[in-house]
């Protein structure tokens, strides 16, 4: 596909998650039906290797594996796609770069080097080096709120000055005051914001989200992405009541520190829209079983409309593609 410029990357994103045995090797046949259904979910676009996809525990034959797989089908469904190409190490990081890019994604996700915190100038010369060897696909910043590095909207609007091919960035989203300093300083970049806060970001600029929500509903969250081009006041009530869901079930089990992949495959779990499994690989824990049914009720009776919305392709608020860029 073609490299995405900043203004065709937009709307709801799905991440591939990891089906794993019991020998925590990836099941590959259940992969490959996730893959389906996400797509058919009518996300804007499929991403692999994020935190969800668990990118720090494969190992470099299973990410190729997985690359491929949706290189082919998201080409050949017309899906844009995103390759995560981020490691702890810079070195690593930089081999998945070059791999990435042999399969031509709209764009390839990098994190910062995580085992030391850099200075502003390092991540210039970090970014600088990614996005050399990534030519000619663009890059994507995902900066999480537990990176050692915190990128400010101040730094991010450097880095975009020094470094035209950085198109994007994922990051928590913040308060007003936040997001009127990314609009001073980046406004030429693509910000994706949380999923569950997605309604919220929109309406203060953002442009969209490697999803959550999506984790638990491809569906669903496409269409709650629709609702907020048509009735704002309408989605931020339901950003509400996600909010509430997530209070109730979500937040205990962030309390027992459990991580973020086992949270977003035990979202899934409550979907049902795929059988991905709750397991997550050693030495990270699993949500237990038995929390399941309990959220799937709550789901059910507080956000309704997210599991009875039907595939929407074309769900995107003004000013954002919701299809496939150029061909």
């Amino acid at each position: 596909m073609r490299p995405m410029r900043a203004e065709q990357i937009g709307g709801v994103w799905g991440t591939l998650l990891l089906p794993l045995a019991a020998d925590e090797s990836i099941d590959w046949l259940r992969l490959d039906t996730q893959l389906t259904a996400l797509i058919s979910g009518g996300v804007q676009g499929v991403y692999a290797h994020g935190t969800a996809g668990e990118f720090h525990t494969i190992g470099e034959p299973e990410f190729d594996r997985v690359n491929e797989l949706l290189a082919e089908r998201c080409t050949r469904a017309g899906v844009p796609y995103q390759i995560g190409a981020g490691h702890p190490s810079a070195q690593t990081c930089l081999d998945r770069v070059r791999r990435a890019r042999e399969l031509a994604p709209g764009a390839i996700q990098v994190i910062l080097p995580d085992w030391l915190p850099l200075s502003d100038a390092e991540c210039t010369a970090f970014l600088r080096r990614v996005a050399a060897v990534a030519e000619p696909v663009p890059i994507v910043l995902y900066n999480p709120p537990h990176a050692k590095t915190q990128v400010s909207p101040e730094l991010l609007g450097r880095l975009l000055d020094r470094i035209p091919a950085l198109v994007g960035v994922k990051m928590a989203g913040g308060d007003g005051a936040w997001y009127a300093r990314i609009r001073r300083h980046a406004p030429r970049c693509s910000v994706f914001v949380a999923g569950h806060r997605l309604a919220t970001g929109l309406a203060n600029g953002a442009h969209g989200s490697y999803s959550n929500i999506a984790a638990m509903t491809p569906a669903g969250a496409v269409e709650w992405y629709g609702l907020m081009g048509r009735d704002m006041p309408a989605a931020l009530d339901l950003e509400r009541r996600i909010g509430v869901l997530f209070s109730r079930h979500v937040a205990p089990l962030q309390a027992r520190g459990l991580s973020n992949p086992a949270l977003d495959k035990f979202l899934a779990a409550v979907g049902g829209w795929t059988d991905t499994g709750l397991r997550v690989r050693w030495p990270y824990a699993s949500v237990p079983p038995d929390s399941v049914e309990a959220a799937r009720r709550d789901a059910r009776d507080l956000v309704p409309e997210l599991f009875t919305a039907p595939p929407a392709q074309d769900a995107a608020p003004p000013g954002r593609c919701s299809g496939p860029p150029g061909g």
